[in-house]
């Protein structure tokens, strides 16, 4: 199609950031309905994208291909499977109702001052950022795709550190102090991850004299292109170092507890919902495909690191006294069945991968957004200081019931036909690990349900007693999520149809089949 609905896709939230930045001070309404309208916008496109690709049709579709920077190889070239429009739907899903939770995360700063315009670069911020993912999601040539995987680092350092939570923590010195630690920390370690993933981008355009994702990959399959093993295992593991911190995946999760606890919920939702699955994306198209060999010969240590995430974070997430925390912890652990899911190297086990992308993002949206009004209107983050709540603030309480058993992947409720499918896949070529993984299910009821009953049952303390139920901006940004849990819990079909040919592309990537059932082994005998 000569329309570039994949540019302008990526570009409307930019241009939507820009024009955000820019309302004048003292118009901050204005500058926040701005900012839905072009977060709402992107979602139409997105829409529009996901309509528009044929999931039995080409790999790569909607394709945009144009000279950049000529002497050096680098072409501006986008194109999405399946996986990416799955998470570009996700994205731009996301964005709006991270807008209206935070309609009033910038107010506490606003001042009299006409230079400092906080609400106006708080959701330009946000929209930069999805830009950046969206452009990721589409990007098909490798340095292309490194210059915004990186350069969304900027933004989430100001919303960490600049818009942290000051509904728990208020607005002293010390408060100041640790969200600018969760920023700094956030921005090193990402930045680590980056510059050694930079090492390998030009390593591979030493090796194969091209940034382009599909010339790589044809030029592989072909036979025209061969790399040595130890130089492919060393390219596969600088991109995947790079990856497993976005992801992120143990041990180089200890930013991830940091930047969601002095975040704001919105902010948090952000991170952990969008931003961080450009990692775990990335390893099904970057790293399996252009390193195929070195990919199948990591898998068993990626297996153990990826069991580590899952049992870890459930176990630290049991312990947790702070409501935010114990969230990104359990995201930790969920990331652990994505890396799992991925590296299975089955096609039920990527496919569920890519359902949990998708299926964690809502439900983590949906737990940590009703924790952010919570929170708020009792100003701490401490499970200690709530009891009862549901007997003063029913709704609510019900909405966090629904986030929490999500999480927990209750059968009829969207992530547990992921994590099942996570589950069949590892079982089916590494039984030992569907085992052990399966604990990290159990661990989850324990967390959530203790979550739950800690702060929602149980007499009423004194300080929760006038506590208002959900208003209707806050019902509005619920509610769907609540009903998208449930409808892609008992049909997840609209999304699997989409998934499953860009996941048998990947199979045959690192020429990788399913396992044959033993009892169908047995009968072919």
């Amino acid at each position: 199609m000569s329309f570039p609905l994949l540019t302008v896709t990526a570009a409307l939230p930019a241009v939507g950031a820009v024009l955000t930045a820019a309302v004048p001070a003292g118009r901050r309404t204005a500058a926040k309905w701005l900012a839905l309208l072009f977060s709402l916008a992107t979602l139409v496109l997105a829409a529009v994208v996901f309509i528009r690709f044929e999931p039995g049709g080409d790999r790569y579709q909607l394709t945009e291909s144009h000279a950049w920077i000529p002497d050096f190889g680098v072409r501006y070239e986008l194109g999405v499977d399946g996986i990416a429009v799955a998470l570009i739907a996700l994205t731009a899903l996301l964005i709006p109702f991270i807008i209206l939770a935070g309609w009033h995360d910038a107010d506490p700063l606003e001042t009299k001052s006409s230079r400092w315009r906080p609400t106006q670069g708080f959701f330009a911020l946000i929209l930069m950022v999805e830009a950046m993912v969206v452009i990721s999601f589409e990007a098909t040539d490798v340095f292309l795709f490194y210059i915004f995987f990186e350069a969304m680092l900027i933004p989430m350092y100001f919303l960490i550190g600049g818009f942290g939570d000051r509904a728990h923590a208020g607005t002293d010195g010390a408060a100041a102090t640790q969200r600018s630690y969760a920023a700094v920390k956030f921005l090193l370690y990402n930045l680590a991850g980056g510059l050694i993933m930079l090492a390998a981008v030009v390593g591979l355009y030493v090796v194969a004299g091209s940034f382009s994702l599909s010339e790589i990959v044809e030029a592989r399959a072909s036979g025209e292109l061969e790399m040595a093993t130890n130089t492919e295992r060393l390219l596969f593991l600088g991109f995947f170092f790079a990856f497993a911190v976005k992801a992120p995946l143990w041990p180089l999760h200890t930013w991830l507890p940091n930047a969601m606890g002095e975040a704001t919920a919105p902010v948090a939702v952000l991170i952990t919902a969008v931003v961080d699955k450009v990692g775990t994306f990335a390893m099904l198209r970057f790293c399996l495909q252009l390193f195929p060999e070195a990919s199948k010969w990591a898998t068993p240590a990626i297996i153990v690191l990826a069991l580590i995430s899952i049992i870890y974070g459930a176990l630290l997430a049991v312990g947790q006294r702070d409501i935010k925390r114990l969230i990104a912890y359990a995201s930790i652990s969920h990331f652990g069945f994505i890396v799992l899911g991925i590296f299975a190297m089955t096609s039920q086990g990527q496919s569920g991968a890519t359902l949990y992308m998708v299926n964690h993002g809502i439900s983590t949206a949906a737990l940590m957004l009703v924790a952010g009004f919570l929170i708020t209107r009792r100003g701490s983050r401490l499970i200690a200081d709530y009891g009862g709540v549901q007997k003063v603030a029913p709704v609510l309480a019900g909405t966090f019931l629904v986030g929490s058993l999500a999480t927990l992947s209750l059968p009829g409720l969207a992530p547990f036909v992921s994590e099942f499918l996570v589950l069949v896949g590892a079982f089916a070529a590494y039984p030992v690990a569907g085992i052990v993984a399966t604990l990290g299910i159990v661990l989850a009821a324990l967390y959530t349900l203790v979550l739950y009953q800690r702060t929602m049952t149980g007499p009423v303390k004194a300080e929760v007693r006038t506590m208002p139920d959900l208003k209707a901006r806050e019902l509005v940004v619920v509610a769907p999520l609540i009903a998208l849990l449930l409808l892609l819990g008992v049909f997840p079909k609209p999304l699997t149809d989409v998934v499953n040919p860009a996941v048998q592309h990947t199979m045959n990537d690192v020429r990788k089949t399913d396992p044959t059932p033993e009892i169908e082994a047995e009968a072919a005998k």
